[in-house]
């Protein structure tokens, strides 16, 4: 008999190779029949597990996180069983999970449409129907390499062949299917009760536009059929909310493709949000000791030879000329960075000149790959609230502190403070190739940053092989409505890129020293933070940056005059206005702008033209009545002085 600890602490004596499910089951019927996987010792395994010795085991359910990732692991297999049983010659590629759902890629010759996702819909509650046990084995390289050889698959012996050596090589069988995979997985199919398929697109092979096309199935997949109906109805809400959508309907931004791909033209209402993010950004520096710089938009290839871009990012960069030709080559800059360094070494730097703090509206370039771009967050073109700061290394913690409450700044002005997450991007230190510096650089730094993060209080989690190539950094993440996490702010700390570039600065005792460079974004992207604005606020702008801020709506062309009379006085206190001139019912024109997301809408007729007034209808409060028309003014005035977020809509009575 071996002791187990549990998760609330207790302890349960159970036989020596009892299977975790049997554990559950003797805590309780409920929580085995709940179960989908188990951590032991923090590592998540399968519930058919035996318990060979003394450990700490926590089981998992649907709700768990974790275990939301081994039930979609297993729908995954289940949905490729499923396809391959209609399309046996397809070959498989990978099938991971991801936020919200999973997916999986076949080689097949043919593009799924909508009745062949209804297909292998059905063929996939034949699978769950026949409650078929999931067992997990193990085999040396050369078998494993031989029985996908014999199956057929080699996108699997691919996988097998980029394996270490001494690495487990684990499948897992489901009736006839067999699939290389590292598990867990649920103990049969017959958990997956509820299972949707979503969309079908193209996807090459590891990402690498020069590999084989593939085609892609995305799917989601709940123990209940309501939590299934539930998560539906969410999708439909988001892609209200999807930007890419809702910014074109809202005339925010268009896409050209004889412009080409990830270069969106910001249409005068999103250029409008930009300009007004833009002053506020560059205004809030200069009042925190940032000093602006306007630099060259591109370099030779010298510049990113000893920034260390030309070796470790050449193939995210836009070169000019022949790439051969590296001599005489040039690039688009992907970042502003070493531009900034140059203005720095204009001349010679004393302590008493730092910390030094740069900040540049950076317009940049990135070589993004066709399957990566979407919308305005990720492009190819784009202009960044980017900024470096030049500090000795005992004045790094008070500067990360300062860049830390200037984006706590933005957020909470923008009022996304509570929908972010934070993340402590470390190096990976078996992928050295990938880093410049030493071993004993990249730990120092990572122990220094850490520190000063947990000083600060920061709720954060470590990922490693996330760093930039120069240091560690803090991502500030947001998920879009979809559940795709992006990073929409950064802050880095790099050790190694002033001593490339010889930045001194002469200390008190007169020798000459490097100085620590803090790389940082304020607001991060404009265009991916307009896109996650629109998402956020699903286009209702908050008064202060919302493109037009009020509507008029005369009553008929007699009030046109009275009309053009209230946005002339509204736009002298430099308020964007727009008039509904058309000759419809009012009742059609309030309609119309609240489609439109205005703010505030000013119906004028008879009476308001006679007593100077305007009758306001707000997107918060609904028909507001008569006003006088400077009242309303200094209401708005607040409102934008204030940056007050009063986005949310009333519904109104028809």
């Amino acid at each position: 008999m071996i002791n187990i600890r549990l998760k609330d602490g207790s302890v349960k004596e159970v036989e020596r190779g009892t299977t975790i499910l049997s554990l559950a089951k003797s805590i309780s019927g409920r929580l085995a029949k709940e179960a989908v996987a188990a951590e032991m010792d923090g590592v998540v395994v399968d519930l058919n597990k035996a318990i060979e010795k003394e450990c700490e085991i926590n089981i998992l359910k649907f709700e768990d996180e974790k275990g939301k990732d081994v039930f979609r692991h297993t729908s995954a297999h289940i949905m490729a069983q499923a396809v391959k049983r209609l399309y046996p010659d397809c070959k498989l590629a990978i099938g991971p999970t991801i936020d919200r759902g999973f997916y999986y890629d076949f080689d097949i010759d043919k593009t799924f449409d909508a009745s062949d996702l209804e297909k292998i819909e059905k063929e996939i509650k034949s699978i769950v129907k026949e409650n078929l046990s999931i067992e997990r084995f193990e085999l040396p390289r050369d078998e494993a390499i031989a029985l996908m050889k014999e199956k057929g698959a080699d996108y699997k012996v691919e996988l097998i062949e980029d394996l270490p050596d001494g690495e487990i090589i684990s499948f897992y069988r489901q009736g006839d299917f067999v699939d290389l995979c590292r598990g867990p997985h649920l103990p049969s199919t017959k958990a997956v009760k509820a299972m949707k398929l979503l969309s079908s697109t193209a996807a090459y092979w590891r990402g690498d536009e020069n590999n084989k096309m593939l085609q892609r199935i995305y799917g989601v997949s709940f123990p209940k059929a309501k939590l299934l109906e539930e998560h539906l109805h969410q999708l439909e809400e988001a892609k209200k909310r999807d930007h890419n959508k809702l910014g074109r309907e809202l005339e925010l931004f268009t896409t050209s493709d004889i412009i080409g791909q990830g270069l969106p033209i910001l249409l005068p209402k999103g250029a409008k949000i930009v300009q007004l993010l833009q002053r506020f950004v560059e205004d809030e520096e200069a009042r925190r000791g940032y000093h602006i710089t306007k630099t060259p938009l591109m370099a030779k290839s010298d510049l990113y030879k000893v920034s260390g871009h030309w070796d470790h990012y050449r193939d995210g960069m836009f070169i000019i000329g022949d790439k051969e030709d590296e001599e005489n080559a040039m690039a688009l800059r992907p970042m502003t960075c070493p531009f900034q360094f140059m203005a720095y070494k204009n001349r010679q730097r004393s302590y008493r000149d730092l910390p030094l703090r740069y900040a540049e509206t950076s317009t940049l370039f990135r070589n993004e790959s066709s399957g990566e771009m979407h919308g305005l967050i990720r492009v190819r073109q784009f202009t960044i609230s980017e900024g470096h700061l030049v500090c000795t290394n005992d004045q790094l913690e008070a500067e990360i502190r300062g860049v830390i409450d200037l984006v706590n700044f933005m957020m909470n002005t923008l009022g996304i403070q509570d929908d972010v997450t934070y993340q402590f991007s470390k190096w990976d230190p078996n992928n050295k190739k990938k880093y410049i510096g030493s071993e004993e650089d990249w730990e120092r730094t990572q122990d220094n940053m850490r520190n000063i993060l947990d000083h600060i209080g920061l709720n954060y989690v470590e990922v490693e092989g996330e760093a930039a190539f120069y240091g560690p950094k803090l991502d500030i993440q947001f998920k879009n409505v979809h559940g795709k996490e992006d990073t929409i702010i950064t802050v880095q700390v790099d050790f190694a890129l002033a001593e490339r570039f010889e930045m001194t600065y002469i200390d008190k005792d007169g020798q000459k020293k490097h100085p620590i460079v803090i790389h940082r974004t304020s607001i991060g992207c404009y265009e991916r933070t307009l896109a996650m604005l629109i998402e956020k606020y699903a286009g209702a702008f908050p008064t202060w940056l919302a493109p037009v801020q009020a509507k008029i709506l005369p009553l008929s062309e007699k009030y046109h005059d009275y009309a053009h009379e209230v946005m002339n006085e509204l736009q002298k206190y430099g308020m964007r206005v727009e008039i509904d001139e058309r000759a419809e019912k009012i009742g059609y024109k309030i309609r119309e702008a609240r489609l439109e997301r205005v703010p505030y809408l000013l119906v004028v007729g008879q009476q308001e033209a006679e007593e100077g007034k305007v009758s306001v209808r707000s997107r918060v409060n609904g028909d507001e009545g008569s006003q006088d028309l400077k009242t309303f003014i200094h209401r708005i005035m607040d409102e934008v002085a204030e940056r007050t977020l009063n986005y949310e809509s009333k519904q109104e009575e028809k």
